[in-house]
């Protein structure tokens, strides 16, 4: 990827059955792994209807954030059922099990980063024997009240960072890394962007690395930033 890749949810696809629950979830891929130079699997913007569930399901290669945008409902980590709202980031790294259900009257939407844990990366790039690797406790974040998380001992693959940005009319923000992709999502408000047309709510941008934007709030914004270290370095 040499250029930003900008993305909107405002024509997702209708799937039925995801991860084996029945019912309708609503999916827009914002960026895949043949746009990112990461060990990313997918960028993912997701939403269910009222009472619509996320099927439970392993994960036994990959690691993923699920950041509520807009919505109530509950995240199931390992059965345990736990309330989730807008600003509610997940941590889901290998070896648990998770899932979404909407407990409230409205669509239930979340913004879904997947990637490749160390070892899974070990395993495609190498035959050499496996490495034994403890796992991991999975992690929940209220971003409104802590806007940066670093993901150290939690995650082991690219996806290093996430942080909730927020701007009043006016402000400005300088958005990118020299060592790593950034996915941002505009939560709320409108903004302008250097070398972008101006970025509206349900809008990714995903930079290469090495490259930033400044953005600029036309209207009070919200936004989330995940860093994705690319091969060879750091993040």
């Amino acid at each position: 990827m040499n250029l930003p890749l900008v993305r909107t949810t405002d024509a997702p696809a209708s799937v039925y059955g995801v991860h084996g629950a029945a019912g309708l979830t609503y999916w827009t891929c914002l960026a895949s792994r043949q746009h990112l130079a990461s060990p990313t699997e997918a960028v993912e913007w997701a939403s269910i209807p009222p009472s619509g569930l996320s099927g439970e399901h392993l994960h036994s290669r990959t690691e993923e954030i699920y950041l509520i945008l807009n919505g109530e409902g509950e995240f199931i980590l390992d059965g345990e059922k736990i309330p989730v709202r807008p600003g509610t980031l997940a941590l889901t790294p290998v070896g648990h099990t998770h899932g979404l259900l909407n407990t409230g009257t409205t669509n239930l939407d979340w913004w879904v980063i997947e990637t490749l844990a160390a070892a899974t990366q070990q395993a495609i790039a190498t035959t050499e024997p496996m490495k034994e690797r403890p796992m991991a406790a999975a992690q929940i974040f209220d971003l409104t009240t802590t806007p940066v998380v670093e993901t150290a001992g939690t995650f082991t693959g690219p996806l290093r960072r996430v942080e909730r940005i927020s701007l009043e009319p006016g402000e400005s923000r300088s958005v990118g890394r020299p060592s790593a992709e950034v996915a941002l999502f505009v939560q709320q408000g409108e903004a302008t962007v250097t070398g972008l047309e101006s970025l509206s709510a349900n809008t990714c941008v995903t930079l290469p690395a090495g490259s930033s934007v400044v953005l600029t709030a036309s209207s009070p914004v919200v936004a989330y930033a995940v860093d994705l270290a690319v091969p060879g370095g750091d993040a």
